[in-house]
């Protein structure tokens, strides 16, 4: 009867232990996820062998061509268009070589077209807002104040032009945009504010853990350790 006891109880821990690893699995990043940041990352410090390798991982995972030409897109951004350009570079070559070996990847959708009429300097407020986790739009302050033009540029351009083309949801362009300055190093404020922007988009703590963890593995411990202090503020 113990025995019969004992194997109960052994097969009710492994079943609860199973249980909450597919719960805790969740939490996690997945393989698309995991590219968008390794993508993000390689294209900002210009590894363009590491980058190659990463591109067709992200297309055997699963995202489309329009999806990584868009993630390169976000990176130009915050990394400049010298990065973004070679990124581009690097995944025409990709495309090119996968195509000559007759694999069929997705191409995906366009983005929708942005109506002529949208008020861009509103929008690109309001998304900004949002992304801080404000209802309303706060009254201009600090460099807003200070240079009004770079203000207009983040909202009409960056928060507008960019965020509104829908091939990527405004979470996976903050996963990229994190990527981005993780890779950058020294830009506490932007990561800070984006860490929790990514937060307000839908991404959990837990996420975000795994998140330093590919940084990690893509660049370096020292990066994802300035990562980790900057999310403990959060």
């Amino acid at each position: 009867m113990k025995k019969i006891l004992l194997t109960l109880i052994c097969s009710l821990f492994t079943f609860l232990n199973i249980s909450n690893a597919k719960e805790l699995n969740l939490e996690l990043l997945d393989k698309k996820d995991e590219s968008i940041i390794e993508i993000s990352a390689l294209t900002t410090i210009g590894d363009t062998k590491k980058l190659e390798i990463a591109l067709n991982k992200g297309l055997n995972y699963g995202l489309t061509k329009n999806e990584i030409k868009e993630i390169l897109v976000q990176t130009y951004a915050y990394a400049g268009f010298p990065r973004s350009l070679g990124g581009i570079g690097t995944f025409m070559k990709v495309v090119e070589e996968r195509t000559n070996k007759g694999i069929k990847d997705e191409i995906g959708k366009e983005a929708s077209p942005i109506p002529n009429d949208l008020n861009k300097d509103e929008y690109g407020a309001k998304v900004r807002a949002a992304l801080a986790g404000q209802d309303t739009i706060p009254n201009p302050s600090g460099y807003q104040l200070f240079s009004p033009i770079i203000d207009t540029f983040l909202k009409e351009h960056l928060f507008a032009d960019i965020f509104a083309r829908d091939i990527l949801t405004h979470k996976q362009r903050e996963l990229s945009t994190i990527s981005v300055l993780a890779t950058l190093g020294n830009v506490h404020g932007p990561l800070k504010f984006h860490l929790q922007a990514s937060i307000n988009t839908g991404w959990t703590k837990e996420q975000l853990k795994e998140f330093v963890k590919v940084i990690e593995n893509s660049l370096d411990e020292q990066k994802a350790l300035e990562v980790e202090s900057v999310l403990k503020l959060i």
